[in-house]
């Protein structure tokens, strides 16, 4: 992906610096250009530049050695107990077959809350997306998913009973971190219709959000039954 021009200048060298490093073009261990020279190359103050790798430093991107220079960090991924795997792949894995139904494909504005979580202001737009998956017939999963525009601009032109949002989101916005939640609560009105569960059945939710590209890439919910789904893993 090129740089955007409308982007803050700092942004620019951050995202510059960013791709440079997802594309293999700069590897663990290697150098980056000092900030004397980004700030040249992109014509920006050298506080601008600094600004930038300060961020990419505290993401873990970069490492600042002092008297040295900045050098690629070794990329630290967390071990988590929930894998960001393509539920279709999930179900296939276990010999079944997978479809899915698209209830919702919309640009929404952010609002205060998912506003906070992507760091865009209230009124920014957000592409919204609710999917439920099936596992031989039966709904198991109600995906609810927000996505930053800026790292899938071409989300809404998805087909997504035929691809999952996972699926292109990973193709797209290589992943780049992950922070998540489960709990177990009663759903909504409208979820536990599309889950056809009985009244007062709770669900276990999957409350994920991905980063790529130095920014928050999609906010999602997962809902599954709680008596057809469990979650599992080791270390």
């Amino acid at each position: 992906m090129s740089t955007t021009p409308t982007l803050p200048a700092y942004q620019r060298v951050k995202q510059h610096v960013l791709e440079r490093i997802q594309n293999g073009q700069w590897k663990e261990g290697d150098a980056i250009p000092g900030e004397e020279a980004l700030a040249r190359e992109f014509g920006v103050s050298r506080m601008t530049v600094n600004r930038a790798i300060r961020e990419l430093s505290d993401e873990q991107i970069v490492e600042r050695v002092q008297g040295s220079g900045t050098y690629v960090a070794q990329q630290k991924y967390q071990s988590t107990l929930v894998a960001i795997r393509n539920i279709a792949e999930e179900i296939a894995a276990r010999g079944h077959q997978h479809r899915s139904e698209l209830h919702r494909l919309e640009r929404v504005k952010a609002g205060e809350a998912l506003g906070r979580a992507f760091g865009v202001k209230p009124e920014a737009t957000l592409f919204h997306s609710v999917v439920v998956h099936f596992e031989n017939g039966q709904p198991i999963q109600v995906e609810d998913r927000h996505v930053n525009p800026e790292v899938a601009p071409d989300y809404l032109a998805q087909d997504f009973t035929t691809q999952t949002p996972n699926a292109y989101l990973m193709r797209v916005a290589p992943l780049q971190g992950v922070s998540f939640a489960i709990e177990a609560c009663l759903p909504p009105a409208g979820i536990d219709e599309m889950l056809a569960m009985p009244a007062n059945e709770p669900c276990l939710v999957l409350r994920r959000q991905t980063r790529s590209m130095g920014r928050v890439a999609s906010v999602a919910a997962m809902w599954h039954p709680a008596s057809r789904y469990q979650f599992t893993g080791s270390f």
